[in-house]
């Protein structure tokens, strides 16, 4: 049997070169099975950039090869597509452990070529399926049209009804479901009372019997943050006397709009004395609602617990799917925070008011980016912000990184001598700057090996900025960039799962406490003492 009257030819040949190099090290290390799903998408891509030259060529009338010629071809094509599958796959594994080494993690051993082999194969033909039946589809409708009205006419009608009969089956039918099952699941976890999260004892607390706020309308993430908190006794190990921090976070269920939670929180802010503390810190949470205990925690401990936080949820998905559904209203519930804290902060007295600040982290630092306009706080400003993890799509972020400074790298980039906004990670960054740092200060805090902040769609056709020399010392040396293969394998990075702390999209509080020392810059820290305090994180965030 010739594969060539089944399959493409051409088609098969740069398949599996956009297969082979898949297999090659990216940003985060992966597991078989998920390394085969994207080699899977890799194959059936240049599988269709094959047929799509090989219908090209047709179209455009250029001479054929003949009968003898063409099966030497697919003799070649079948020994070079072999050669090259189990060339990659023998050394794909010592790819995906180089970049395991980077990370400190063990090496991987196993079945991993025969899994990523089958995965492949499997998602390859199920592609393969679909793009069938689009075309048997396109070619029924296209000749029941062609009884009507002219031949092209059909041919291109044929094509967007097929389309968007496709498109209308996988958004109504697929998505839809797949949307609906995910959210139920997550509402199901968000309304979830741990047995160990009981509400506050002391009535005053957010909370608590005469707080504004009812416990049960937290959310998971709201009550873990609430109870989980540094107490004046932690505090007290590094200040001796200091009060415990002070923590306000309003949930999904607490009110119906964004604007009525804003003001909820402000409410309950004022209430338990925030606006008295000498350090206010305003948070936008993840998709899921979750704050990291390591940022937050950090900046407790360094002031001394003379602090007070706010954050407000306006979800329960997680990032990815909060992206893409509720983007908006992530965006608006920020913005009604920032307006109703702001503009209470800014009517205080300048010289009894906190300092205030600015955090999110992943999708928390892209709707906290765009919760103010510069121009609305020019004439009397906030402090600062800190943006870890920032997604690809952040704003402020992809402009201050295009317009770096001549000789400093994408993944660690200086901006107009460091006078406001700075990048760090636990490779240094904030100390480096032409110009001091002055009053109104940004800082970035992002790994170089973190794929939320450095996927771009435009990895498809042009090598990442990242990418070149010096590289960050936490990406693997091996990484190269491929036209569409490098794409898919960014995506991939985003969702290929947690990478350990320190990397990827995994901010340690060993770093939390190198950003919020250099940025608002806490008195009587001794480099003795800063370790100290960087061990009991550590150790915090582990019980």
């Amino acid at each position: 049997m010739r594969i060539g009257r089944h399959f493409s030819t051409t088609g098969l040949l740069i398949g599996t070169i956009f297969f082979a190099l898949s297999l090659t090290p990216s940003l985060i290390p992966r597991a078989g099975a998920f390394q085969g799903v994207i080699s899977g998408l890799s194959f059936a891509a240049g599988y269709g950039v094959g047929v799509l030259g090989v219908w090209l060529w047709s179209f455009l009338e250029l001479p054929k090869p003949g009968e003898r010629a063409q099966r030497l071809f697919e003799w070649v094509a079948t020994g070079v597509c072999t050669l090259l599958a189990l060339g990659f796959l023998w050394r794909g594994s010592a790819w995906q452990n180089s970049v395991r080494a980077l990370m400190g993690l063990e090496e991987e051993s196993g079945i991993r070529p025969l899994t990523i082999a089958l995965v492949a194969l499997a998602v390859f033909l199920l592609l393969l399926l679909l793009a069938r039946l689009f075309r048997r589809t396109f070619l029924f409708l296209s000749r029941k049209l062609e009884r009507v009205i002219p031949r092209r006419v059909s041919l291109f009608i044929g094509l967007v009804a097929a389309a968007g009969l496709f498109w209308a089956v996988f958004s109504d039918v697929v998505l839809s479901a797949a949307l609906h099952r995910v959210d139920a699941i997550y509402q199901q976890l968000d309304a979830r009372i741990a047995p160990e999260m009981s509400p506050p004892a002391d009535p005053a607390k957010p909370g608590g019997a005469e707080s504004l706020l009812r416990w049960q309308d937290m959310g998971h993430q709201g009550r873990r943050y609430l109870a989980l908190g540094p107490t004046a006794q932690d505090i007290g190990e590094f200040a001796p006397g200091a009060p415990a921090p002070l923590r306000v976070y309003v949930g999904l269920n607490a009110a119906e709009t964004p604007q009525q939670r804003a003001q909820l929180a402000l409410d309950e802010l004022k209430r338990v004395g925030g606006f008295d503390r000498s350090v206010l810190v305003l948070i936008t949470p993840t998709g899921t609602g979750w704050v990291d205990p390591g940022a937050i925690n950090s900046v407790e401990f360094l002031h001394g617990g003379d602090i007070a936080s706010v954050a407000a949820q306006y979800s329960y998905l997680p990032s990815p799917i909060a992206l893409m559904t509720e983007d908006a209203y992530g965006r608006e519930t920020a913005q009604a925070l920032f307006q109703s804290v702001y503009g209470h902060w800014r009517q205080l007295p300048r010289e009894s008011r906190p300092r205030l600040y600015l955090f999110g982290l992943s999708l928390g630092a892209l709707n906290s980016d765009r919760s103010f306009d510069f121009y609305d706080i020019i004439d009397d400003p906030f402090h600062g912000a800190l943006w870890t993890g920032p997604p690809f799509r952040s704003d402020t972020w992809r402009e201050v990184t295009a317009h770096r400074d001549p000789g400093s790298p994408a993944w660690l980039p200086q901006f107009r001598g460091g006078a406001v906004v700075r990048f760090g990670n636990h490779f240094g960054g904030y100390e480096e700057g032409e110009v001091p740092w002055g009053a109104f200060r940004i800082a970035y805090l992002q790994h170089a090996s973190d794929p939320i902040v450095f996927f771009e769609p435009e990895a498809a056709f042009r090598r990442p900025a990242w990418m070149n020399k010096p590289r960050g010392p936490d990406v693997s040396p091996d990484l190269q960039w491929y036209p569409i293969v490098t794409m898919f394998q960014l995506a991939a990075d985003m969702h290929a799962g947690v990478a350990p702390m320190g990397f990827g999209h995994s901010y340690a509080p060993a770093d939390y406490v190198h950003a919020w020392l250099k940025l608002t810059e806490p008195e009587g820290w001794s480099a003795a003492e800063l370790e100290r305090l960087r061990e009991k994180l550590r150790t915090y965030n582990e019980r």
